[in-house]
């Protein structure tokens, strides 16, 4: 695996690798993001990952220098899941100068959910991905949909701006137990990695009720949220919603995702289901 730190050597090295896909990251990689690594490599000549903790989807109260780097770890991890290249940009290369254009995605879509408790996040996401498109010029891009929030607002970002890529969405990948993996489980205390899974439960049994019939969101989410609640967890929100833009069901045949958001001790979880 070569490693870049400029852009001219990873643009050098993309015009070279025929049929490419691409993975962003912020590092600290799990078996979710390697397992999106080996799906981008299925249909493509070569896998490009990038590396760069983006300190502008970072809140006022969120830490960006307590952020995990890791990364000799994870070029080890990488390069065993066969990734071509990795682009690690330092923040002066991605950030030269102070960043006075940005993505604003649609007011509709990111004042929601995580938007609501997160102000600012998705305009950060979309600004430094969006640059990393224009810089890595893949293909294909590979995002999970265990950020689905997320997912959405870059599909429609890429739609909507005519980017020549296409979005593959990566399913969730989980613990044995249920639990979605994430860079955020290693804060959880040994009682509290015990007690995560009971998010994942409370969505499915909201995903398996509706399936069976129940469309009373508001009693099913209200009851989720309860129950968590009685747990000592502090729920920000559990919702159904509409898949295609996040927004409350209309028509019975809506595609619908369940979402959630809570913190269990100090650590905040979000998880979800498609319906």
């Amino acid at each position: 695996m070569q490693i870049h730190t400029s852009i001219e050597s990873i643009r050098k090295a993309r015009r070279q690798a025929g049929k490419v896909a691409f993975v962003p990251t912020m590092g600290n990689l799990h078996e979710g993001h390697i397992t999106l690594m080996r799906q981008a490599g299925e249909n493509a000549d070569a896998v490009i990952a990038s590396i760069f903790v983006n300190r502008l989807q970072f809140g006022p109260s969120e830490d960006f220098n307590k952020y995990p780097r890791t990364l000799a770890a994870d070029c080890e991890k990488l390069e065993a899941a066969g990734v071509a290249h990795l682009f690690a940009p330092d923040e002066s290369l991605m950030y030269p100068e102070p960043q006075t254009y940005h993505v604003e995605p649609a007011p509709a879509q990111i004042s929601i959910l995580e938007g609501e408790f997160r102000p600012g996040h998705f305009r950060g996401v979309a600004t430094v991905v969006l640059k990393l498109l224009n810089i890595v010029q893949p293909d294909t891009a590979l995002l999970g949909k265990k950020d689905y929030q997320q997912l959405m607002v870059l599909t429609n970002m890429v739609r909507q701006l005519a980017l020549p890529v296409e979005v593959l969405p990566g399913e969730t990948v989980r613990a044995p137990d249920g639990l979605a993996l994430s860079s955020r489980n290693g804060y959880l205390s040994e009682a509290e990695r015990a007690e995560a899974p009971r998010l994942y439960r409370q969505l499915t049994h909201i995903r398996d009720a509706v399936r069976t019939g129940d469309h009373d969101f508001l009693k099913l989410e209200t009851e989720a949220m309860t129950a968590l609640t009685e747990e000592g967890w502090m729920p920000d929100y559990i919702a159904v919603r509409r898949r295609a833009d996040l927004q409350p069901p209309v028509h019975e045949d809506d595609p619908l995702v369940v979402l959630a958001a809570a913190k269990l001790g100090r650590t905040r979880l979000i998880d979800n289901l498609e319906i």
